[in-house]
């Protein structure tokens, strides 16, 4: 809807003013993805780099375009859609050399065609910190969010507990694939599903995973472990995901 196109760049909220004049009127040149950080590139060797983080929103729409909604930090306008992104943790113009260097500090996006796991395994098994925190880490793999860790992680029958240098390469190589299927699968249906045979619906989450948010594990009807992980709510099967 933008790329390749002329855009009109504005923050109707005011704090990005200044990042928006610089690329104002430029044309979309394309728009990427790394895991969770989202980059529009722009003639003249810039980017928008936008990262949502737990509250930030995005809003997409065909020309006539609504007036904005809410405080939105920046608006992107091209003379058939538009583009409004509210409360992003990141919202930042970048230049080529920048943009190398972010993405430089970005591990493996599973959903990216040119992404290397075998980087995100070195990284895990040469660590002793536990594979639920890294799979959380986006330096060490881009993309998993924190109910894709505990699922994932259920479907594997792993506990999150267990240090990254435990984890053997097909161990890995299961989970990086899980991962590629799981959110593809997301994308195509525009929500979470990691129930198999599960389809989307305009209920909450929980009737589409496995453990995640419950008591009771579905497959051996033992209960469910609750734990924080880096000020996140993860869960667990002590029977299914032994910790050794």
């Amino acid at each position: 809807m933008l790329k390749g196109k002329r855009v009109a760049v504005a923050s109707p909220q005011g704090r990005f003013a200044a990042g928006a004049a610089l690329i104002d009127g430029r044309r979309c040149l394309d728009i990427e993805a790394w895991g969770k950080h989202l980059v529009y590139r722009f003639e003249g060797e810039l980017a928008l780099h936008i990262h949502l983080g737990l509250f930030g929103r995005i809003r997409t729409g065909k020309q006539p375009v609504k007036p904005p909604q809410g405080a939105v930090r920046v608006r992107l306008i091209s003379e058939t859609h538009g583009v409004d992104i509210n409360g992003p943790n990141t919202c930042e113009v970048l230049n080529d050399a920048e943009l190398a260097m972010l993405v430089a500090r970005i591990g493996p996006d599973v959903l990216r065609a040119d992404a290397d796991p075998a980087l995100a395994f070195d990284r895990i098994s040469a660590s002793r910190t536990g594979i639920g925190l890294l799979l959380m880490d986006q330096s060490v793999i881009a993309g998993i969010g924190n109910i894709y860790r505990t699922e994932i992680l259920w479907r594997q029958g792993i506990h999150p507990s267990v240090p990254g240098r435990e984890i053997t390469a097909k161990a890995f190589r299961n989970i990086w694939d899980d991962s590629v299927a799981l959110l593809a699968l997301g994308m195509r249906r525009n929500a979470i599903i990691t129930v198999e045979g599960g389809t989307a619906s305009r209920a909450r989450y929980r009737e589409r995973v496995n453990i995640f948010g419950k008591t009771t594990c579905p497959a051996c009807a033992g209960p469910v472990t609750q734990m924080t992980l880096a000020g996140r709510k993860a869960y667990a099967c002590e029977i299914c995901q032994p910790r050794t």
